[in-house]
């Protein structure tokens, strides 16, 4: 596993020049900084004898910056008064395109820098370009349909009402480091359309990668409607909502920040929550089921990006009947599959961006074995300085802590099961309900099987890997995995508030609606219809 040679780097991926990031968006001006630094580091090596590579240095933030930030994003929105909450719909799309029409010229810069700092590899980092752009584009036609289907008056017992979904205030979003772009703009992009303003802080990995849109998003929305800061979240976001003027907590990442920060707010019954959280999605295997199908979902299912995805498969339940053989064949497909540096062509397995994440794994397969567990690939947890290669653990059991943990990473423990009552307790039973995947034919089996499923969990996948897409389909989990939805439409409607204008029917009134409908005084009332 440890390199030999010097890597080979394609010119147009190489880190010629570290970037060291100096500016800071606040009241929409790309402000210097000139105080204290972080280093950012990737695991990837440019040299033979394995070192980190310095990719650059962002600002190291605190309190002071933290206010300036919240008073922007306050004064943007001034009570609901602001330019931004009360602009006409067509005027806030126009921005949001003009945004995106910029950030599409930036695909090369973020996709490199997704590679080195987080170990992303091209395909999937080009894919997760694409996709946030595809997400943005679709954002703004649904939020397009949501103006048009309310263009109109409701009329109840004698009363008109004209209602529309209004926005909810000031949000704070913290986006994941697995998904430093695409989750990120999944909660930043909704917010900003229905009207809120918001201050951002971007992951810990993946960083950097904003820089090449900071502009895009200074020059694209009025100013203090979207703030971006940088920092360590206790020293940045804990100020920030300690305010109590913060309305809605975004934040995609793991359920001890979420409460943390929430812990933070002074009034958390007006705190709006639109968390997405850690999962521990298992792949229920049943005897009849096409194994050479189940097989090539789980290793997707189990090690697309390391299995660093809330939506990896993190515990694969096999029939007794079949377990054997899906192991052995399992096991050796995860040996062949190829690790490397993200660019390399073929290469499914990468660096992990976190330096200590190959030593946490390691503990959990030395507890998994004391247990009683055998490693069943022959590279399994063969760990260099950047990677612990994935081990399948089998027979996994309740003693083990990588039965109860997220892994978040490559490590693979299976459970063997007779009856189905012990997956189905065990799903019942876990802090998380966010997906499984259900692979088999017998629809009698099936059946019921759907039926209680879908009462532990948000998502079930029937002979598929979880996974969040497309993104029009509803994203959320129970417990202890989510708050909230987020899909095109359901994000848009999480990030905002139904609210309308009522009046009574009589000729006085009907006058004044009528006026203002004709003269478009009024950007909510409005029966415009934007094609």
């Amino acid at each position: 596993m440890k390199t030999k040679n010097k890597p080979v780097i394609p010119e147009r991926f190489e880190i010629n020049e570290p970037i060291h990031q100096r500016q800071w968006l606040v009241n929409g001006v790309l402000k210097s900084w000139e105080g204290k630094t972080t280093e950012v580091y990737s695991t990837i090596s440019k040299t033979a004898d394995y070192e980190p590579t310095l990719l650059g240095s962002i600002p190291y933030m605190s309190k002071p910056e933290a206010d300036q930030a919240l008073e922007a994003a306050a004064h943007a929105f001034d009570k609901g008064k602001g330019l931004w909450p009360t602009m006409k719909v067509a005027d806030r799309v126009a921005c949001m395109e003009k945004f995106v029409r910029q950030m599409e010229k930036k695909r090369d810069e973020v996709v490199k820098l997704l590679m080195w700092e987080i170990g992303k590899n091209l395909p999937d980092s080009q894919k997760e370009f694409d996709r946030t752009v595809e997400y943005i584009y679709d954002t703004i036609e649904e939020y397009k349909q949501l103006d048009r289907d309310s263009a109109n008056f409701k009329k109840r017992d004698g009363i008109y009402a004209h209602i529309r979904r209004g926005p909810l205030g000031i949000v704070l979003c913290l986006g994941p480091y697995n998904y430093p772009l695409n989750e990120a703009f999944a909660l930043l992009i909704p917010a900003l359309m229905m009207g809120n303003t918001a201050i951002f802080k971007p992951a810990k990995h993946g960083v950097l990668l904003i820089t090449p849109l900071l502009e895009a998003f200074k020059s694209s929305f009025p100013k203090g409607v979207i703030n971006i800061v940088f920092g360590r979240g206790r020293e940045v976001a804990a100020p920030i909502m300690q305010s109590g003027r913060i309305d809605v907590l975004a934040l995609i990442g793991n359920s001890r920040s979420a409460v943390a920060l929430q812990d933070q707010h002074p009034y958390k019954n007006r705190l709006r929550l639109v968390l997405g959280l850690e999962a521990k999605n298992p792949a229920i295997v049943m005897p009849d089921a096409d194994l050479d199908l189940a097989i090539e979902e789980c290793i997707t299912g189990t090690l697309s990006f390391n299995g660093q995805r809330c939506t990896a498969l993190k515990l694969l339940y096999v029939h007794e009947e079949i377990v054997d053989e899906f192991n052995r064949r399992f096991a050796k497909r995860v040996d062949e599959l190829k690790f490397g540096n993200p660019w390399e062509p073929d290469v499914k397995l990468t660096p992990l961006p976190e330096p200590d994440k190959p030593g946490y794994i390691q503990e959990l397969i030395a507890d998994a074995r004391e247990h009683g567990a055998d490693i069943l690939n022959k590279k399994g947890g063969k760990i260099s300085e950047n990677y612990i290669y994935p081990a399948v653990l089998y027979p996994v059991n309740r003693k083990m802590r990588v039965f109860h943990e997220e892994q978040f990473g490559p490590v693979i423990p299976v459970v063997p099961f007779d009856e189905i009552d012990k997956p189905l307790d065990d799903i019942a039973d876990s802090n998380y309900g966010q997906q499984v995947s259900l692979f088999g034919k017998d629809i009698r089996t099936l059946a019921p099987l759907i039926d209680t499923l879908v009462n532990l969990v948000c998502r079930v996948n029937l002979n598929s890997q979880c996974q969040r897409g497309p993104d029009v389909y509803p994203f959320t989990g129970r417990k202890d995995s989510a708050v909230g939805t987020l899909s095109v439409h359901d994000a848009l409607r999480s990030f905002s508030i139904r609210t309308f204008v009522a009046s009574k029917d009589n000729d006085y009134n009907n006058r004044i609606l009528n006026d203002l409908l004709g003269s478009k005084a009024s950007n909510f009332v409005s029966t415009d219809y934007i094609l």
